[in-house]
């Protein structure tokens, strides 16, 4: 998966933090490291349950923003294809090579409707995302001056109090405009939940997802009463898809942050009340920082400050030690509480972020290691593709 970039013209340690065939020992930080072992058994784990459920699915390309990753989604677990929020990111991956996209979002700004409109023409499934009949006007017109079609999912507000509808009424009133308009075709429900994902107990979140799907029994049960049953009925998270997959009306999961596995959602319960990144899940996603500092006994200073990660979600916590704490930061400095003095200058460690997704999108790079060697580096290809 690296032969699309060549590694004889970049330099390690200002072009790229490593390349393929190095020494993990020589990696340049701080930069994202992927245990390519963990990586590959979550993929395959969440695929396998995906099939034994009779679920499509369709991961999440905000969490990584990689297309090497999403290929490997689809290569080991049977994904279908990606959920993207951004029509300049959907671009990366239809450029890439997926072939089924779904803006998990609304588009309204003129020039996106536009470049949204053309993707079908690069041998890509596009969906995306209404909640406003004026909407569908925009992307009727635009997907009829490029001779396109785009697939439209109507978008129901299922408790994260975001986008979406709220009534059954709304929802058929859409649908029926979209499997009117030109250039357009309803082909099913977007209902993600997103405010419950990161509820720490199992049962809070399962009394969340219950309303949830009686929002969407309801929508599909009033589509198909005027003949327009959905063909997809998308959701699901990595802190719900047991219950979406298991609900009789999902048929298609978007889960994300499995794949990587950060703090927040790592400290969540399952319904045995484990966390589920103790046996659910593996942490394969870190930060890999050095230590550039002891001159006080009890602190360390590593090189992964603010610049490095997002702390939206909390601060990281160091991959196996339980004897330092990663206690503070600011932009370019980490302070690592060492009251023993265990840590030296020039140690390395892994640092496992609070919130995978923003930490992704400040790296140009990811080093896939594996026995201790630099396998792969790829980059991360819609990077800053926020529009």
């Amino acid at each position: 998966m690296n032969a699309h970039t060549n590694f004889d013209n970049l330099e390690v340690g200002f072009d790229v933090p490593a390349v393929p065939g190095m020494d993990e020992a020589d990696i340049q930080t701080p930069c994202l490291v992927l245990d390519l072992d963990a990586l590959e058994r979550n993929i395959k784990k969440m695929g396998d349950y995906a099939k034994a459920h009779g679920m499509r699915h369709r991961v999440h390309g905000k969490m990584h923003k990689s297309v090497d990753v999403a290929k490997l989604q689809e290569k080991l677990g049977g994904a279908i294809g990606v959920c993207c929020q951004k029509v300049s990111e959907a671009e990366v991956f239809v450029r890439g090579g997926i072939k089924d996209v779904l803006v998990s979002n609304q588009v309204r700004d003129p020039r996106k409707i536009d470049r949204l409109a053309q993707l079908p023409k690069l041998g890509s499934r596009i969906i995306v995302c209404v909640d406003d009949i004026d909407n569908v006007a925009e992307l009727s017109a635009a997907a009829q001056k490029h001779g396109t079609v785009l697939e439209v999912f109507v978008e129901i507000d299922c408790g994260a109090g975001r986008c979406g509808v709220t009534t059954s009424q709304d929802v058929v009133a859409l649908a029926q405009a979209i499997n009117a308009a030109p250039g357009l075709k309803f082909t099913g429900i977007q209902a993600y939940q997103g405010a419950m994902q990161h509820l720490d107990k199992y049962e809070d979140r399962k009394a969340k997802l219950d309303r949830a799907i009686e929002m969407v029994e309801s929508a599909v049960k009033a589509l198909t009463s005027v003949g327009l049953e959905p063909e997809l009925v998308s959701g699901g998270g990595t802190g719900s898809y047991y219950f979406e997959s298991n609900s009789g009306v999902y048929n298609e999961l978007q889960c994300g942050s499995y794949a990587f596995m950060d703090a927040d959602y790592g400290r969540i319960l399952d319904k045995d009340g484990k966390r589920i990144d103790q046996g659910e899940w593996e942490n394969a996603f870190f930060i890999l920082t050095q230590i550039m500092s002891h001159a006080k006994a009890d602190k360390a200073i590593c090189d992964a400050g603010l610049k490095a990660q997002s702390v939206d979600s909390g601060l990281p916590f160091i991959y196996g030690r339980d004897d330092v704490k990663y206690i503070k930061c600011s932009d370019e400095h980490g302070v690592i509480e060492d009251k023993n003095g265990a840590l030296k200058v020039g140690e390395k460690l892994r640092l496992v972020p609070g919130h995978c997704d923003p930490t992704a999108n400040v790296h140009d790079w990811y080093v896939g290691v594996r026995n201790g060697k630099v396998e792969t580096v790829w980059p991360v290809s819609a990077r800053g593709k926020a529009y």
